[in-house]
């Protein structure tokens, strides 16, 4: 090969692999600048977000999803997949990044042991349990547990807020499951803890009815049962812990916590036990779709 055509040979493979290099750095992300962020405010990576099969976790899961979107974050949603056995596999592997929980739930999965009850207890514990790569945002003052229920007009009639309220009422009838007479928080567990003397009914999927009806006094209902609203009960309050305490909490990928704290944390903030309870009746009694119940939701609380 002549000089000359050396030289141009040599220029042309100079040229190719700047070309090369240029093209390398154009794979990247378009969407990231200097900082890693996309130009939208969220992270250029997509966030999963999963739920149980239960209505009620669904629609918490679409307000995240949501409320992330509105900030500009990419968002796959992975709903319905089941209960904890099915799902906590998928979270601690780094499959799904966010995920609505309960804690005292998710703390007797971690640590089936526990004695922590109350909210502040359970929450602190729920942190220490968690393992590597995963932690939880500010827990939600809604809960989804066993809860102690009476009609609007029987508290208003005898004062109740709480269960020690009900201290010193004559003839009261618990109404609950057949288990529930055998539980530590039934019948003696409010004895014990409040001083509380009832006598017990097995009612079962009648609880609500029964109550109602006045042919019982108290009744083991679930906090966020839409029957709460709809039937117009009071949930009392358990400032001692007989019931594990278990509140909706956010339970993330500790690597993406710090980025999405301040948009979930401000949905924590937002729901309340009774707002909880409004949620689960559009969708049981109104049959709204968990899309627009949450975007409702959301725009109702400034959140959008």
């Amino acid at each position: 090969m002549s000089t000359a055509r050396r030289r141009v040979a040599l220029a042309l493979a100079a040229t190719t692999l700047t070309a090369l290099a240029l093209a390398g750095c154009a794979s990247s992300d378009p969407l990231e600048n200097d900082g890693g962020e996309s130009e939208a405010g969220g992270d250029s990576s997509t966030i999963v977000i999963g739920s149980q099969a239960y209505y009620s976790n669904e629609i918490i899961a679409e307000i995240y999803a949501q409320a992330l979107e509105a900030e500009g974050f990419t968002v796959e949603r992975d709903f319905n997949i089941g209960q904890r056995d099915a799902y906590m596999p998928a979270i601690e592997d780094g499959s799904i990044d966010l995920f609505p929980e309960y804690t005292g739930n998710l703390l007797q999965y971690f640590e089936p042991d526990t004695t922590a009850t109350t909210e502040d207890d359970v929450y602190a514990a729920l942190q220490d349990a968690l393992p590597d790569g995963l932690t939880v945002l500010d827990q939600s003052s809604a809960t989804d547990q066993d809860s102690y229920n009476v009609t609007a007009a029987f508290a208003e009639e005898n004062g109740l807020t709480s269960i020690a309220d009900l201290a010193g009422i004559d003839g009261l009838v618990l109404g609950g499951a057949p288990e529930l007479e055998e539980r530590p928080y039934g019948p003696s567990g409010l004895e014990e803890v409040y001083g509380v003397t009832v006598a017990f009914e097995a009612t079962a999927d009648t609880t609500v009815e029964e109550l109602v009806a006045g042919n019982i006094q108290v009744a083991n209902v679930y906090s966020a049962d839409p029957r709460i609203e709809t039937e117009d009960l009071v949930t009392l309050e358990d400032p001692e812990g007989l019931f594990l305490a278990s509140n909706v909490v956010p339970l993330v990928n500790a690597d993406i916590a710090d980025e999405i704290a301040d948009v979930i944390n401000a949905v924590s903030a937002a729901l309340t036990p009774e707002g909880l309870v409004a949620l689960n009746v559009e969708s049981t009694v109104d049959e709204r779709s968990a899309e627009d119940i949450a975007a409702d939701w959301l725009s109702e609380n400034g959140l959008s």
